[in-house]
């Protein structure tokens, strides 16, 4: 793809903000446009796992995220009431060294903060929040609610599961609220009185878990996440204010060090669990979908952002090793996305990730920035391995 082309991104999540960083270093001219006025340390945990940090890697930040994230020494699942240790995956040195990089939990705003540190200055609009969209096939023109109009190329949806631009690509109606609600809370260590609690924790039970982390290396604050079942959900909604009490009654029954620790939480937040069935096509024309804009996950294997992150890292390669005219490009970067995303949706559906033994060297030990690429191929076809950097 020629390099004097204009890229717009809309929205500066984690996916936007990685395909930003990595088209810059490709020499593409990128815009991102962001709703939010500014950043803010908002939001709550989120582990990067090694397929994760390779690509921060790329992007001159992984120390600085290994640096003021907490490197966990095990990821460690138990039943709900015995408090039985059902699988241990322990990141040390050695499984460090075999999956390619470290295993890190992170505040979700920190990690914000140092992705933004590797864009170049300016690249980011704030205050743009997308009101309409029109392509005639060869660009796209951009409608601000600020009263701001752009023009671009090539428009990158990275819009989240309520994708403006989804809605360009293909009509298929909103969100489908799965059934299931996330209470999350973010507290003082000290809360816990002295409890002492592993690093990273889930906590399994008949049709509810809870996840139990630190956050950075001082372990100061502690991160708790669960999903249970709801009836249903207030539209248009995004987030409630939880009630702590209906919080705390959810784990009546569960093991007591699990029931000190959901006491530990002063208040808690209330988020719906969203799922979108799978499109066909991740692009039309000049309008391109990576992350929940186009794949929404439930998030129940912890890769929600990690298969954005990844999407951004093939679409910049693309964008930068196939030559020829945007549709051979998403041809390529769907060929390379849609079977690997489509495996992390099934068995987040199963919710069976790291319950009980687990082999995750093809989720760990996948890099985006060096795997080869494969060809895309008419149906029926046989897949060729190329492009490799």
């Amino acid at each position: 793809m020629r390099r004097d082309i204009e890229i717009a991104i809309i929205g500066a999540g984690l996916g936007g903000m990685t395909v930003a960083g990595l088209l810059q270093r490709a020499g593409f001219a990128v815009t991102v446009y962001e709703q939010a006025d500014a950043f803010s340390r908002i939001g709550a945990g989120i582990h990067l796992s090694s397929n994760v940090t390779k690509i921060m890697r790329r992007l001159g930040i992984e120390d600085r995220l290994v640096e003021i994230g907490l490197h966990p020494d095990a990821f460690v699942s138990r039943k709900w009431d015995t408090g039985e240790v059902l699988f241990e995956l322990p990141f040390d040195p050695a499984s460090e060294a075999h999956y390619g990089g470290p295993y890190v939990n992170v505040h979700r705003g920190d990690l914000h903060a140092v992705l933004e540190s590797a864009l170049d200055h300016g690249t980011i609009a704030f205050g743009h929040r997308l009101a309409a969209l029109e392509s005639d096939g060869a660009g796209v023109r951009l409608t601000f609610e600020n009263g701001h109009t752009a023009e671009a190329d090539i428009a990158i949806g990275a819009d989240g599961v309520r994708s403006r631009v989804r809605e360009a690509v293909a009509r298929t109606g909103g969100p489908r609220f799965s059934g299931h609600v996330a209470h999350r809370a973010v507290f003082p260590a000290a809360r816990l009185e002295g409890l002492p609690i592993r690093a990273c924790t889930k906590w399994w039970g008949p049709d509810r878990h809870i996840l139990v982390y630190y956050m950075t290396q001082a372990r100061e604050e502690v991160y708790v996440v669960s999903s249970v079942p709801a009836p249903e959900w207030p539209e248009g909604a995004s987030v409630l204010p939880g009630d702590r009490d209906a919080f705390i009654a959810d784990f009546d029954g569960f093991h007591p060090e699990l029931r000190q620790v959901v006491a530990a939480a002063p208040d808690v937040t209330l988020w719906p669990v969203f799922d979108r069935d799978p499109l066909p096509h991740w692009s039309k024309g000049p309008l391109i979908l990576l992350g929940d804009a186009c794949h929404p996950l439930l998030p129940y294997m912890a890769s929600g952002a990690a298969m954005a992150i990844e999407d951004a890292a093939v679409l910049a390669r693309c964008f930068a090793e196939i030559d020829g005219e945007v549709a051979d490009v998403t041809a390529w970067y769907e060929a390379n996305r849609m079977p690997r995303v489509g495996k992390v949706r099934e068995i987040s559906l199963a919710n069976t990730w790291l319950r009980g033994p687990t082999d995750p060297d093809w989720l760990f030990q996948y890099d985006a920035c060096t795997v080869p690429l494969v060809a895309p191929q008419p149906a029926g076809g046989a897949a060729d391995t190329v492009h490799q950097t």
